[in-house]
This record gives structure tokens, C-alpha cells and sequence, in this order.
């Protein structure tokens, strides 16, 4: 491992891995403090650029931006109470009032602070934990890797909205897509309806585009500007003239901080759980074991430090699963798979044996981004502080463009255009109607390798599929069980939130009667 990390740490050592990685935080933080733009967004529009770059510098670019605006959704968040992105729902409970005291630059302080020490000690262990993890996924034969690709698509689908039937409806559908084009197996052509352009499926770049940038775009159209009706008066710009954060003050929030991080990095490695999750977990938690848990929710800085904490400590412990099994967790890393794809680094069990030194080499570059994150967002505060009140229809124009010319500049294909507003179209009213399309672009690309894996064990099996589990490979028989198990775990909670909702949906009409 160490001669890996050391020769990771030489290939790492470029200038323009360092200057588009620092350019990716100031683009991810940007977004991040834009009301209605999301990280996902953001990256699922500039991965056309990093196709162009080499592997050591376009994957950092997109960790760059992933990583700024996990960060800048806080921005908008502490100061006018309008989470920039998902992950800073949790952060709107004390950030507002904070900034209403006039400590809105303290609140972004520890904001920042929290953020980096989380996301620095996850991406630690990540690195640390990553040759052990692999080494046992190079033991994982066809069956246990259906088993364990399936487990994934399932969970996430659970997790996706808490709708276990939507999630599942957009896990079919995404196999179904994937299966447009030659079959893994015996390469024939399926689902192409004699056209050639589907010989080689569906382009992954102009659906994900689509799927992930352009339902965002008319979401955002549709928003009223909150943050421009709120106003650009004094006190929601007090980031450029606030009390600054005091050492002291700093060191109270310490616990909650390293109790935060230890959340997030858990949480992180769980297929489908995400920021938000580990946001509202590490602030639970800090408000339990909090001496004044009065003060959360009032303007308590301990409530800010444990959700950036835990949100941003996700961020490394998300390329676990998706470097050394190729499973990606959720919509973050299904962007960074594409990515890895396009650069011909595929990833899975054997990855770590093939391209190791690349692949410590991408995990330093993280590390990286957290030192190069730290002075690029302290000294960038009041400038990010007044982009929050920017008006968005100047920028929505541009951002189309963008998704239009990323869309097309990689294979220069007018079909690529198509599909993204095909997919646009799908992803707009998939989020309308609370269809979460994760579970679609999972699906999608792990389709095949799905199907390969599965029909190399129905052949080891010679046809008696579940003597061969029980008898010859019995991990993978209790994976498959561990499947039914869950399926039906999940359908009786999923059955058990939506009776509480039509109870409590009856309640005042019960109570108007």
C-alpha cells in the first residue's frame, strides 16, 4: 500500500491538477450558493469538459466541484434560510438566526471549518480502508457480485423518496434502457428497432445531463427568487462586516464536530443515504448530547458545526463502494462513474491491481482539494455571501447552453441532443409526480454488468440456480436472502409511513367536521 501512495503521490504532482482542482471548488462553491442550483447539477454539466482532460486532472476538476458545493449550499442557507442544496437542509435551523443576530460570518466560519476537518478526516479513511475492501472484493465471484449489485439497486430504491414502489418502477426502467443495444453475453443486437445509432445503447453523457441539469433548470424557473425578494440589506450580507469565530468558540464545538465526522463517514459508505441524511443524524445527535439542547434552533453554533460536519464527512466514504465494487451510492458518484468510464478506468474488483497508483492518486487529489478548499472559501466568503441574492434568470440561459454544447462536443452526434431532451423531458415530470431518477442511472449503467453476472452463474450453476447457491456458494445464497428479507422489510415500512400519512392527511378534515 505505501509504495502505491507514494507513487500516487508523484503522479499527483502536476500544476494543472492543482489549478483546475482549485477552479472546481470556487465553480462547486458558486452553484452551491445559488438558491435552486444543485451540486448535481453543476457536475453533470462540466463532466463533458473533464473527457478532454487527463485522468489526474478532470477527476480532481469534478472532486473540486462536488466538494465546493457540498459547502456553498451553506451559504444561502446560513444567510437568508434557503438551502443552497439538499444537504443544507439541516443547516437552515440555526444559520438564519445567527445571521439575524449579526453573526452570519461566524456562523459561515465554523461552517467552513467543520466542513473541511469532516471532509479531510472521511477522505483519511477512505484511503485507509480502500486496499482491504479491495482485496475482498477480488474473492467476489459472479454470484456474490449479482447478489451484491442487486442488494445496492434495491437499497437505493428503498431510500429513494422513502417510496419503495416509485423507486423500484425507476430501477426496472433504467434495466430496461439498458438493455437497448447488444447483449453482454452473446452480442446480439435488442431493442435497436433496426436502427444503427442503437447498436451501441443509449449515450450515458446527454441522458445524465438531461436526467440530472435540465429537470433543475425548469424547477428553477418556476421558483419565485426568494433570495431577491428577501433583499440585499445589511444584515443579510453581515458575512462582509460580522463578529469573526473565536478560537474559543471553535474549541467548544470540537466534540460535536469529531462526533459529526465519525456519523457522516458511517453514513457515507451506505449505498443511497446521502448528505441530508447525515446532516439531520449528526445534528440529532449533538442536540441529544448537547448540555443547553434549549438553544438548537435558535441560533446555536454547535447546531451548524454538526451538519456541516456530517455532510461533508460523506463526500470520501462514497468512493469506497464505487471504486472497489463499481457500485456507485448515489447521484454524486453516478456522475464520477461516468467520468471514470470515459477515462477508461473501469471501476470494480480489479481496479486496485490494474491502475492502483491512478487510483491512490485520485484519492490524494481529495485530500488536496480540502487544502487548496480551506483559504479559497475563507478569503472567498463575501463574495459568495453576495452572490446568493443573483438574480437567475441571467445565468439560466448560459447553463442551457452549456448542457446543449456538453451534450453534443463529445461524440458531435445531433442524436446525442435528442436524448438529452428526451431525458430531460423524463427527469422533469419523474420530479414532479416524487419519482427519484437515482435509482434509474444505477440501473442503468450496472445494468449489464448486472445481466453478465447473472447469466455467468445461471452457467457455473448448469441451470439449478438455487442447489448451486445453497450447496456451492453459500455468501451468496445469504445475500439473495438478505435481499427478500429487506424487500419485505421495506415494503412493510413503506406500507406503514403511507397509512400514517393518509391518517394525518384525515386529521383536519376530521377535525374541520
Amino acid at each position: 500500500m505505501l509504495d502505491l501512495l507514494t507513487e500516487g503521490a508523484f503522479l499527483l504532482l502536476r500544476w494543472d491538477t492543482f489549478a483546475l482542482t482549485a477552479l472546481g471548488l470556487f465553480m462547486g462553491m458558486f452553484v452551491g450558493a445559488l438558491p435552486g442550483f444543485t451540486t448535481v447539477m453543476a457536475m453533470s454539466l462540466v463532466l463533458p469538459i473533464s473527457f478532454f482532460l487527463h485522468p489526474l486532472v478532470g477527476i480532481p476538476f469534478l472532486i473540486g466541484v462536488y466538494k465546493g458545493g457540498i459547502y456553498g449550499g451553506s451559504i444561502p442557507a446560513i444567510l437568508i434560510g434557503v438551502p443552497g442544496t439538499g444537504a443544507a437542509i439541516a443547516t437552515t435551523f440555526d444559520g438564519p438566526q445567527l445571521a439575524k443576530k449579526g453573526k452570519g460570518k461566524k456562523a459561515l466560519e465554523i461552517a467552513l471549518f467543520s466542513s473541511v476537518f469532516g471532509d479531510a478526516s472521511s477522505d483519511v479513511v477512505t484511503i485507509l480502508l480502500i486496499v482491504p475492501i479491495a482485496a475482498i472484493a477480488l474473492l467476489v465471484g459472479p454470484p456474490e457480485l449479482s447478489a451484491v449489485i442487486l442488494f445496492s439497486l434495491i437499497v437505493v430504491s428503498a431510500s429513494s423518496g422513502g417510496n419503495l414502489s416509485k423507486g423500484l418502477v425507476m430501477a426496472c426502467l433504467g434495466a430496461l434502457l439498458a438493455m437497448i443495444g447488444q447483449d453482454p453475453v452473446d452480442f446480439v443486437p435488442r431493442f435497436t428497432f433496426g436502427t444503427e445509432v442503437l447498436i451501441s445503447g443509449l449515450p450515458l453523457l446527454p441522458m445524465m445531463i438531461g436526467l440530472f441539469a435540465i429537470p433543475e433548470i425548469f424547477t428553477a424557473l418556476e421558483r419565485s427568487n426568494k433570495a431577491r425578494e428577501l433583499g440585499e440589506s445589511s444584515a443579510r450580507l453581515i458575512a462582509t462586516t460580522g463578529e469573526r469565530l473565536r478560537l474559543g468558540e471553535l474549541r467548544a464545538c470540537l466534540r460535536t464536530i469529531f462526533r459529526s465526522t465519525a456519523i457522516g463517514t458511517g453514513i457515507g459508505m451506505l449505498p443511497g443515504a446521502g448528505q441530508s441524511v447525515a446532516a439531520f443524524a449528526g445534528y440529532a445527535a449533538a442536540k441529544k448530547r448537547s448540555k443547553h439542547p434549549e438553544r438548537f434552533g435558535k441560533g446555536e453554533l454547535e447546531g451548524i458545526a454538526a451538519c456541516e460536519a456530517a455532510n461533508n464527512a460523506v463526500n470520501g466514504p462514497t468512493l469506497v463502494p464505487l471504486l472497489t465494487l463499481g457500485i456507485p451510492g448515489d447521484k454524486v458518484t453516478a456522475i464520477l462513474l461516468g467520468a471514470f468510464m470515459a477515462h477508461g478506468l473501469r471501476p470494480g474488483p480489479s481496479l486496485m491491481t490494474e491502475q492502483g497508483p491512478i487510483v491512490f492518486a485520485l484519492l490524494l487529489a481529495m485530500l488536496l482539494a480540502n487544502f487548496l478548499f480551506l483559504p479559497i472559501a475563507y478569503f472567498c466568503i463575501p463574495i459568495f455571501a453576495r452572490i446568493v441574492t443573483m438574480q437567475r434568470q441571467y445565468l439560466i440561459p448560459i447553463i442551457v447552453l452549456v448542457a446543449f454544447a456538453g451534450s453534443y462536443v463529445y461524440r458531435s452526434d445531433a442524436f446525442d441532443l435528442q436524448i438529452l431532451v428526451l431525458f430531460g423531458v423524463l427527469g422533469y415530470f419523474a420530479k414532479k409526480f416524487d419519482f427519484d431518477v437515482v435509482p434509474l442511472v444505477m440501473a442503468f449503467i450496472l445494468g449489464p454488468e448486472l445481466e453478465y453476472a447473472i447469466s455467468q452463474t445461471m452457467i457455473m450453476s448448469q441451470g439449478n440456480f438455487l442447489d448451486y447457491l445453497g450447496t456451492q456458494r453459500p455468501f451468496a445464497g445469504l445475500l439473495y436472502l438478505a435481499i427478500v428479507l429487506f424487500l419485505a422489510y421495506a415494503w412493510f415500512t413503506s406500507r406503514q409511513r403511507t397509512k400514517q400519512a393518509r391518517r394525518d392527511s384525515g386529521n383536519p378534515a376530521s377535525q374541520a367536521e
